[in-house]
């Protein structure tokens, strides 16, 4: 073996030893040394790496032009998909559908590519783009959790309830304790008009992680509904005790304060609002349940910066 090539594989090897242990700057530092004979330039495994290190590093400029210095060598479909997931991580999807494209060209097979090719059309709101490469995903590997629950979430979003059920059914035979597919099943259960299902079903979501806020928002929406405000409260104070930095429900919290009258508590929930994510500020004066907390002397702290 060339001695030069097998001090760059030495470097990688090492480098990838303490990417193991998430000691990403002596990793990166090995790689380097690599990188720094001609050899190394030239060593795809290498480049390789060093892309996905930078792009774990959130360095994406760094990251595409490793997966691009690449491409110089062969049209490798992982550089392909590479690029795509800086771009994708840099939420430039129109860009990154055209690399995961490219990838899934070369390898016809490419899982991953068709999944984050999926996401990406459905961010861009073409959903049945995005069924048609999740339902990909589903043919090469049937027990992609993350596909079936994904479409689920798309079918639920556009009003296709039987199919959302579907899926998600089929994500909950895979893994049944996941507290986002219990999650999504709730939902699709309260768009049909089932809500003890949902009910239950968001409860049992949060035995599996007491600390995903939207399960806390939608049980109070649906007490709240019911005319149930000592459940409500209790429900939404619990998820502001387990997401206490989750400013739209202290912002809810603060219109069912005021909806009871309790305008001291609405005003601090409000305040405590708007110091976590200032952008409630606009909302605040076209809010029409905010309507009697206009009439506080403290009212007009809610629009000082902080």
């Amino acid at each position: 073996m060339n001695s030069l090539k097998y001090q760059v594989d030495n470097y990688r090897i090492i480098g990838e030893d303490f990417y193991e242990k998430g000691l990403f700057g002596k990793a990166l530092e090995f790689y380097k040394k690599g990188y720094n004979y001609p050899e190394g330039k030239t060593d795809i495994e290498l480049l390789l790496k060093m892309a996905l290190l930078y792009d774990e590093l959130g360095e994406y400029s760094l990251a595409e032009e490793k997966f691009r210095e690449i491409l110089r060598f062969a049209e490798d479909e992982r550089a392909y998909y590479g690029i795509a997931i800086t771009y994708d991580n840099r939420e430039r999807y129109e860009e990154a559908v055209q690399y995961y494209e490219k990838a899934i060209e070369i390898n016809p097979l490419y899982e991953r590519a068709y999944f984050f090719l999926a996401g990406a059309y459905d961010v861009l709101g073409k959903k049945e783009r995005a069924i048609y490469y999740y339902n990909k995903v589903i043919e090469i590997n049937s027990n992609d959790f993350w596909s079936y629950t994904n479409l689920s979430s798309i079918y639920e979003e556009i009003g296709i309830y039987d199919k959302a059920l579907e899926m998600v059914n089929q994500a909950l035979e895979i893994d049944c304790r996941n507290y986002m597919a219990l999650f999504n099943k709730a939902v699709i259960m309260g768009k049909l008009k089932n809500e003890e299902e949902a009910i239950r079903l968001y409860y049992l979501s949060l035995s599996y992680n007491d600390k995903y806020p939207y399960t806390y928002l939608n049980l109070f929406i649906i007490y709240k509904n019911r005319n149930n405000y000592s459940e409500a409260l209790e429900v939404i104070s619990d998820g502001i005790t387990k997401n206490p930095d989750e400013g739209f429900l202290y912002y809810n919290r603060a219109c069912f304060f005021v909806g009871l009258g309790n305008l001291v508590n609405a005003f601090k929930d409000l305040e405590t609002a708007v110091k976590i994510y200032p952008e409630f500020r606009k909302y605040i004066e076209q809010d029409e349940e905010l309507i009697p907390l206009k009439k506080l002397d403290c009212y007009s702290k809610l629009f000082i910066k902080y």
